[in-house]
Protein backbone atom coordinates (compact mmCIF):
# COMPACT_ATOMS: atom_id res chain seq x y z
CA UNK A 1 0.00 0.00 0.00
CA UNK A 2 2.98 2.44 0.63
CA UNK A 3 4.33 1.86 -3.07
CA UNK A 4 0.74 3.39 -4.48
CA UNK A 5 0.40 6.32 -2.08
CA UNK A 6 3.18 7.76 -3.69
CA UNK A 7 2.47 6.44 -7.04
CA UNK A 8 -1.11 8.14 -7.04
CA UNK A 9 0.03 11.17 -5.73
CA UNK A 10 2.26 11.79 -8.24
CA UNK A 11 -0.10 11.33 -10.57
CA UNK A 12 -2.50 13.39 -9.37
CA UNK A 13 0.39 16.36 -9.03
CA UNK A 14 0.77 15.89 -12.84
CA UNK A 15 -2.94 15.85 -13.55
CA UNK A 16 -3.09 19.47 -11.89
CA UNK A 17 0.09 20.76 -13.64
CA UNK A 18 -1.44 19.83 -17.17
CA UNK A 19 -5.03 21.07 -16.42
CA UNK A 20 -3.88 24.40 -18.13
CA UNK A 21 -3.00 22.77 -21.18
CA UNK A 22 -6.00 20.88 -21.82
CA UNK A 23 -8.33 22.20 -24.57
CA UNK A 24 -11.46 23.81 -22.93
CA UNK A 25 -14.75 22.83 -24.05
CA UNK A 26 -18.04 23.14 -23.26
CA UNK A 27 -20.43 20.97 -21.13
CA UNK A 28 -22.57 18.07 -23.38
CA UNK A 29 -25.59 19.65 -22.60
CA UNK A 30 -24.47 22.64 -24.61
CA UNK A 31 -25.62 22.34 -28.22
CA UNK A 32 -24.06 24.63 -30.92
CA UNK A 33 -24.67 25.37 -34.75
CA UNK A 34 -21.98 27.02 -36.45
CA UNK A 35 -22.37 29.46 -39.65
CA UNK A 36 -20.39 32.05 -41.55
CA UNK A 37 -21.54 35.55 -41.84
CA UNK A 38 -22.52 38.70 -39.91
CA UNK A 39 -22.48 38.22 -36.33
CA UNK A 40 -25.08 41.33 -36.24
CA UNK A 41 -27.61 39.74 -38.65
CA UNK A 42 -27.18 36.39 -36.77
CA UNK A 43 -27.78 38.14 -33.85
CA UNK A 44 -30.51 39.62 -35.12
CA UNK A 45 -31.94 36.43 -36.55
CA UNK A 46 -32.20 34.98 -33.25
CA UNK A 47 -34.17 37.98 -31.77
CA UNK A 48 -36.75 37.33 -34.90
CA UNK A 49 -36.65 33.81 -34.29
CA UNK A 50 -37.39 34.73 -30.64
CA UNK A 51 -39.90 36.88 -31.54
CA UNK A 52 -41.66 35.23 -34.45
CA UNK A 53 -42.55 32.14 -31.81
CA UNK A 54 -44.97 34.90 -30.10
CA UNK A 55 -42.36 35.19 -27.00
CA UNK A 56 -40.63 38.35 -26.02
CA UNK A 57 -36.67 38.98 -25.51
CA UNK A 58 -37.28 39.96 -21.49
CA UNK A 59 -32.86 40.72 -21.47
CA UNK A 60 -29.95 40.97 -24.29
CA UNK A 61 -27.07 40.50 -22.35
CA UNK A 62 -23.58 41.81 -24.06
CA UNK A 63 -21.46 39.48 -22.32
CA UNK A 64 -18.29 40.06 -25.06
CA UNK A 65 -18.64 43.55 -24.01
CA UNK A 66 -18.70 43.00 -20.14
CA UNK A 67 -15.08 40.43 -20.35
CA UNK A 68 -13.45 42.96 -22.76
CA UNK A 69 -14.41 46.04 -20.53
CA UNK A 70 -13.61 43.97 -17.01
CA UNK A 71 -10.84 41.89 -18.29
CA UNK A 72 -8.15 44.43 -16.57
CA UNK A 73 -9.90 44.33 -13.70
CA UNK A 74 -9.06 40.69 -13.32
CA UNK A 75 -5.53 40.58 -13.94
CA UNK A 76 -6.25 39.67 -18.25
CA UNK A 77 -5.43 41.11 -21.33
CA UNK A 78 -6.85 37.96 -23.39
CA UNK A 79 -9.41 38.53 -25.84
CA UNK A 80 -11.91 35.95 -25.68
CA UNK A 81 -14.48 36.88 -28.65
CA UNK A 82 -15.32 39.37 -31.22
CA UNK A 83 -18.21 39.74 -30.15
CA UNK A 84 -20.95 37.84 -27.76
CA UNK A 85 -24.50 37.97 -26.41
CA UNK A 86 -27.17 36.08 -25.76
CA UNK A 87 -30.78 36.83 -25.53
CA UNK A 88 -32.71 35.42 -22.85
CA UNK A 89 -36.83 35.20 -22.85
CA UNK A 90 -39.91 32.57 -20.99
CA UNK A 91 -43.13 31.33 -22.52
CA UNK A 92 -45.45 31.66 -20.28
CA UNK A 93 -47.79 28.79 -21.47
CA UNK A 94 -44.84 26.44 -22.19
CA UNK A 95 -43.20 27.63 -18.96
CA UNK A 96 -46.70 26.81 -16.78
CA UNK A 97 -46.81 23.05 -18.78
CA UNK A 98 -43.41 22.42 -18.12
CA UNK A 99 -43.48 23.17 -14.08
CA UNK A 100 -46.96 21.54 -13.21
CA UNK A 101 -45.21 18.40 -14.76
CA UNK A 102 -42.95 19.53 -12.18
CA UNK A 103 -42.50 22.49 -9.78
CA UNK A 104 -38.94 22.34 -9.40
CA UNK A 105 -38.47 23.17 -13.43
CA UNK A 106 -38.90 26.42 -12.24
CA UNK A 107 -34.72 26.30 -12.13
CA UNK A 108 -34.70 26.33 -15.92
CA UNK A 109 -36.63 28.99 -16.48
CA UNK A 110 -35.86 31.42 -18.26
CA UNK A 111 -34.33 30.56 -21.34
CA UNK A 112 -31.15 31.15 -22.86
CA UNK A 113 -29.72 31.48 -26.39
CA UNK A 114 -26.09 32.31 -27.48
CA UNK A 115 -24.13 33.68 -29.76
CA UNK A 116 -20.69 34.39 -30.08
CA UNK A 117 -17.92 35.18 -32.80
CA UNK A 118 -14.68 33.87 -31.84
CA UNK A 119 -12.32 35.13 -35.23
CA UNK A 120 -13.81 36.95 -37.51
CA UNK A 121 -17.16 35.51 -39.58
CA UNK A 122 -17.05 32.38 -37.43
CA UNK A 123 -20.55 32.05 -35.51
CA UNK A 124 -21.85 29.72 -33.22
CA UNK A 125 -25.38 29.89 -31.80
CA UNK A 126 -26.39 27.45 -29.33
CA UNK A 127 -28.65 26.81 -25.82
CA UNK A 128 -27.75 24.33 -22.91
CA UNK A 129 -30.50 21.78 -23.37
CA UNK A 130 -32.86 21.01 -20.42
CA UNK A 131 -32.50 17.28 -18.90
CA UNK A 132 -35.27 14.99 -20.89
CA UNK A 133 -38.49 14.34 -19.56
CA UNK A 134 -41.17 15.88 -17.52
CA UNK A 135 -42.01 18.36 -19.95
CA UNK A 136 -38.62 19.67 -20.60
CA UNK A 137 -38.15 18.50 -24.12
CA UNK A 138 -40.87 20.71 -25.61
CA UNK A 139 -38.49 23.78 -24.26
CA UNK A 140 -35.38 21.74 -25.90
CA UNK A 141 -37.27 21.78 -28.77
CA UNK A 142 -38.16 25.70 -29.08
CA UNK A 143 -34.87 26.15 -27.71
CA UNK A 144 -33.12 24.17 -31.17
CA UNK A 145 -35.27 25.50 -33.33
CA UNK A 146 -34.44 28.65 -32.54
CA UNK A 147 -31.16 28.35 -32.91
CA UNK A 148 -31.59 26.49 -36.56
CA UNK A 149 -33.36 29.20 -37.69
CA UNK A 150 -30.80 31.94 -36.56
CA UNK A 151 -28.36 30.17 -38.86
CA UNK A 152 -30.45 28.53 -41.50
CA UNK A 153 -30.63 31.97 -43.06
CA UNK A 154 -26.91 32.91 -43.51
Amino acid sequence: MKRILPTVSTLAALAFIALPFCPARAADDVTTYQTQGDFEDVAAEIEDAIVNKGLVVDYHGFIGDMLARTASDVGSDKKLYENAEFFQFCSAALSRKVMETDIANIAYCPYVVFVYEATPGNITVGFRRLPAGDGRDEVNTLLDGIAKAAVANQ
